[in-house]
Order: structure tokens, then C-alpha cells, then sequence
């Protein structure tokens, strides 16, 4: 193991340093109360993007909060109904990329939804009101407020309903869906299926959104966590309310959503990532109660890894 990391055998052991808030479960129940309260007005509009094989649609959705919540839909035009489906979940920042990037599944015979994560790169609402990048400082976004308007609820309950908005599909055996996606997506992969606990099977690079505290402790709070330095810089600078910052994160730390995951999970570590510690990545996963495997790269950082859009593919294609 590289010297900034624990060693393998306490990892495969570990499950984290962030504080849990004695109210959780209470909380994402409750979230999830207001989420299936809310009338989504799905709607599927065809997109230009046209093929012989494949139907193309931009899918609209209301989430929590009001928010027009958008995700590329394609589904293939010959493969008998009901068929397995996945979603997929973009890295921070991004957005549901192109639509050729998802024909692998469509051409497998399966659905696909790519969601446009609230606020970052695509298309999708900011429970603001405002359409399109408020992208920095999501991770603090509602420190500040009731643990309620933490931004990354809304968005954790946003991937939670699309996957199922896709299960309620016609042509989708809600038996047969699968979530995957890296680093921010590997995170929301694990939160989807902790949330929506239908989830067949999740297939998690490098998740992100793990165990704040170790993150801090560890001295590696930039490039994606660069946003708790700058919170403790700008609202907290002699740190009198760590605990209480941290606790807060808790409510949308996923490893502590982890335990409510009933599909069978796969994650893909590279072990010298220093943007998502393995350790971090170990707190959700140890906490998984379901079957479970994880592929190692040894030489890897947060990266490419090698192959593993196959495995992936091979893993979900057995839904």
C-alpha cells in the first residue's frame, strides 16, 4: 500500500471516521416521504438524434424542491418487453455526456437512463431555480441551514426517483435494473441503490462522497473536497464546530446510507487515489450488507482504470 494509506488488511476492515446523526434513518425516511409525494410530470421528448436500432428521448422529471430534473433515455426499438435497464451517473461536475456513450446498453437490449446531476454540468434545474452550473461548494451547499437543505439530498433522493421513474417504465422489468457510474457517479451509484433498495445490481468506481472526516484528517481535502477547507476558511476558521460540521455531512455521507443496499454491489478501487482515499471508499463499502465484490488496481490514482468499462458491462449485462 502507498505510505499515504492504511494497510490492506485494516482496510478490509474499516468502516470510517465521519460521525453518523442520531436521527439518520429518520431523516431519508422522511426524505423519501416527500419524494414520493411529489407528482414527477414525467415527460419524453424525442431528441434529434435518430437510428434504426435505438429510440432517443430527453426525460424530464420534477424532484424535491420543485427542481426540473433532466436525464438522456434511450431504448432499444426490438428488444422484447420487459428487458433489464441501467442508470447511469455522471462525475462531479459533468453532466450525462453523449448520446453515443450509452448506445452499448441499448444495443445489449437494454434501457438507459443518464441523468443530469442538479446544478453541474447539464441541463437539470438548481433547487434555486436556476438552470444550469452552480457546480462549486455542492458538498457544503445547506451547512449553514437545517440539515434538510443539504444540496447533495436533493440530489442523492433525485437519483433515487429516476431509477424509479425507469422501473415503472413499460418496456423495463423493474426486477432487472442496474446503477453504475465513477468517482461522484460511483457515489450516487451506492446512495440510488441504498435509496431506492430495488436496485438488482451497482457497479462503483472509485466512489466519491465518502467519509468526510477521513478526507480532512488525512490532508486531503482538494481537488474534489477542496470545499471543505474553503468552508472551515471562510465560516469556521479556529475549527469550534468540527464536530458539528461533520456530523452534519454525515446525513449525506454514503457510507452511512450503505447498509440500506439490498443488490449485489462490485467496486472498482485504484489504491493510489488520493482524490478518493481507498479508506474512504472502504467506509461504504465494508457497510454493505449485501453480496459484494471490489477489484483492485494496485498502480491506479483517480483515473482511468483499465478494462473496467468491461467488467462493468459484464457484471450489469447479468441483471
Amino acid at each position: 500500500m502507498p505510505l499515504f494509506e492504511m494497510p490492506l488488511e485494516t482496510l478490509e476492515t474499516y468502516t470510517g471516521r465521519n460521525p453518523r446523526p442520531d436521527d439518520f434513518d429518520t431523516y431519508w425516511d422522511d426524505g423519501l416521504k416527500e419524494m414520493r409525494a411529489i407528482d414527477p410530470r414525467v415527460t419524453l421528448e424525442p431528441a434529434q438524434t435518430a437510428s434504426e436500432s435505438v429510440e432517443y428521448f430527453d426525460l424530464w422529471f420534477t424532484g424535491v424542491g420543485g427542481a426540473r430534473i433532466h436525464a438522456k433515455y434511450l431504448r432499444p426499438r426490438n428488444a422484447p418487453a420487459p428487458h433489464p435497464a441501467v442508470v447511469s451517473f455522471h462525475g462531479y461536475s459533468g453532466n450525462s455526456g453523449d448520446w453515443f456513450g450509452h448506445r452499448g446498453w441499448a444495443a445489449e437490449g437494454f434501457s438507459v437512463a443518464a441523468i443530469d446531476v442538479r446544478g453541474q454540468g447539464g441541463l437539470s434545474e438548481d433547487a434555486g431555480g436556476v438552470t444550469g452550473n452552480t457546480h462549486h461548494g455542492h458538498i457544503i451547499r445547506g451547512l449553514q441551514d437545517s440539515p434538510d437543505k443539504l444540496l447533495f439530498r436533493s440530489i442523492y433522493l433525485d437519483c433515487a426517483q429516476l431509477a424509479g421513474i425507469v422501473m415503472n417504465m413499460p418496456e423495463v422489468d423493474a426486477a432487472r435494473v442496474g446503477a453504475t457510474g465513477g468517482s461522484q457517479g460511483g457515489g450516487l451509484t451506492l446512495a440510488c441503490a441504498a435509496l431506492e433498495p430495488r436496485i438488482a445490481r451497482a457497479a462503483a468506481s472509485f466512489p466519491f462522497l465518502c467519509d468526510y472526516q477521513r478526507v480532512w484528517e488525512m490532508d486531503l481535502a482538494e481537488h474534489a473536497y477542496a470545499e471543505l477547507k474553503t468552508y472551515f476558511r471562510l465560516f469556521d476558521p479556529r475549527h469550534e464546530r468540527r464536530e458539528e460540521v461533520f456530523t452534519k455531512l454525515g446525513y449525506v455521507d454514503v457510507q452511512h446510507l450503505a447498509p440500506r443496499i439490498r443488490g449485489e454491489v462490485l467496486m472498482l478501487t485504484g489504491m493510489m487515489d488520493t482524490v478518493c482515499p481507498p479508506s474512504t471508499q472502504f467506509a461504504a463499502y465494508n457497510r454493505i450488507p449485501s453480496k459484494k465484490n471490489v477489484i483492485f488496481y494496485p498502480d491506479f490514482g483517480h483515473e482511468g482504470l483499465p478494462g473496467s468499462g468491461d467488467i462493468v458491462f459484464d457484471f450489469l449485462r447479468g441483471l
